[in-house]
């Protein structure tokens, strides 16, 4: 049965409530799954967390977002919902976001969709049989909508859908956003993160970055031009942003995808969206969903506070379910 329309729950007040219970107020047991390491082309490795189904059932393989781990909540989500409709599912643990440093200078960003293209080829090349499925959330769901643009109609048969909750389609208006505010707690949190392992890069690789670059920045937009875009061969911050958001992708896109916002995402000015919807208007591949109340990678619904219900994860999985068929998605609430 279809999920009903998407009510906020009114016991969680505010974007900033929504967008902070999933961290630290939702329940959840540890990801059980097997690990495997994939080499990379440039001698360093990518980690896999593994669901395994009965050959033949769909595969769904998630991104998580910036700074993102195997405990994030909605990681754990999606793997759980994969599992409750008897799918297989991989996670996709961006470089340097694993419990081991990754061995090369780089690491990954909002536009990296390199290791993307590396993982789907070899999930095709293992089981070219199989339907595979794809969602990305938040940074994931840019990498996720810049890959699919990039393929346009020659992306792989085997791809049947993707959904992308809470993207930051317009990097450089979010890191103003979050540079805002009490979005600068959201900053700050990422940028500790970043930093440390900034800094531990710099040990390894001092003549390309240098560690008083890294400690300089105190913004993401620095950090972003202190580190990220030189480090990866962006001109400076602005380069990186422009090349790299997904909104320039979106009018690419042939493969269905669902699009879940929120207009109140702490994240993304609301604007960002109307123009996403502007381009959507002639792009009959993307599915619209934005609401008006969810926070970023919220979407908590539910009349009881002890029975809380995860809407976006469930959206996802039935959204990607519609796509097995070959039956195209009705009722999107826009």
């Amino acid at each position: 049965m279809p999920l009903r329309s998407y009510r906020p729950a009114w016991w969680i007040p505010g974007p900033h409530a929504r967008t902070l219970w999933g961290k630290f107020l939702r329940p959840r047991a540890p990801l059980v799954a097997r690990v495997e390491r994939w080499p990379t082309a440039d001698d360093d490795f990518l980690d896999i967390h593994r669901l395994d189904a009965p050959r033949g059932a769909p595969r769904l393989l998630i991104l998580h977002g910036l700074e993102g781990t195997v405990r994030s909540h909605y990681a754990v989500g999606l793997m759980d919902e994969a599992r409750r409709r008897g799918w297989a599912a991989d996670l996709l643990i961006f470089r340097s976001c694993g419990d081991e440093p990754n061995r090369a200078l780089r690491s990954y960003h909002s536009g990296e969709t390199t290791d993307l293209d590396a993982v789907v080829r070899r999930l095709i090349a293992e089981e070219p049989e199989r339907p595979l499925l794809l969602a990305g959330v938040s940074l994931g769901g840019n990498v996720l909508l810049k890959w699919l643009g990039e393929q346009g109609s020659g992306a792989p048969e085997q791809v049947k859908g993707a959904a992308a909750v809470s993207v930051p389609f317009d990097l450089a208006r979010g890191s103003r956003r979050l540079n805002r505010g009490f979005s600068r707690i959201y900053q700050a949190h990422f940028l500790r993160t970043l930093r440390r392992k900034a800094l531990i890069k710099s040990e390894r690789f001092p003549h390309v970055l240098r560690a008083d670059d890294v400690r300089r920045a105190k913004t993401l937009y620095e950090f972003d031009d202190l580190v990220t875009a030189p480090v990866h061969g962006f001109r400076d911050a602005d380069d990186y942003y422009q090349q790299s958001s997904s909104l320039r992708w979106l009018a690419r896109i042939r493969t269905g995808t669902l699009l879940l916002s929120a207009r109140d995402d702490p994240f993304l000015p609301p604007e960002v969206l109307d123009e996403v919807r502007i381009i959507a208007r002639d792009n009959p591949a993307l599915h619209l969903e934005f609401v008006e109340h969810g926070g970023h990678v919220g979407f908590i619904a539910g009349r009881l506070p002890w029975r809380p219900v995860y809407y976006a994860e469930q959206r996802v999985g039935e959204f990607l379910a519609t796509r097995l068929g070959g039956v195209e998605a009705a009722g999107i609430r826009t």
